[in-house]
């Protein structure tokens, strides 16, 4: 019997709700990406260089790609680091909130 780790996860109309709060929001996009358009406040760290990525804070990490791809693979090295993660589902694809930069 296999057991499987679900990735913590949040829909983007559920994380634009708690933007109120003091959150970290990571987009693991490149660089040229995230210029195009990301959610303001949120910090650019490409998938890359995620495993080298130290949070400022023990609480949990917001993390967002273009489609969710990446930031569900994000979320599992961060989880490994014993640092908790929370993939953003469906990425800025799906994301309806306010955008800083680009054509959203």
């Amino acid at each position: 019997m296999f057991l499987f780790n679900r990735t913590p996860s949040i829909s983007g109309k559920d994380l634009e709700k708690k933007l109120a709060e003091t959150l970290t929001i990571i987009d693991v996009r490149e660089k040229a990406e995230f210029s195009g358009g990301h959610i303001p406040g949120a910090v650019n760290v490409p998938l890359g260089k995620i495993s080298g990525y130290k949070p400022k804070t023990d609480q949990p990490i917001y993390v967002i790609c273009q489609s969710g791809i990446r930031s569900k693979r994000a979320v599992k090295i961060l989880e490994k680091r014993k640092i908790q993660a929370v993939h953003v589902k469906g990425g800025m694809i799906r994301w309806q909130g306010a955008v800083k930069g680009g054509n959203y």
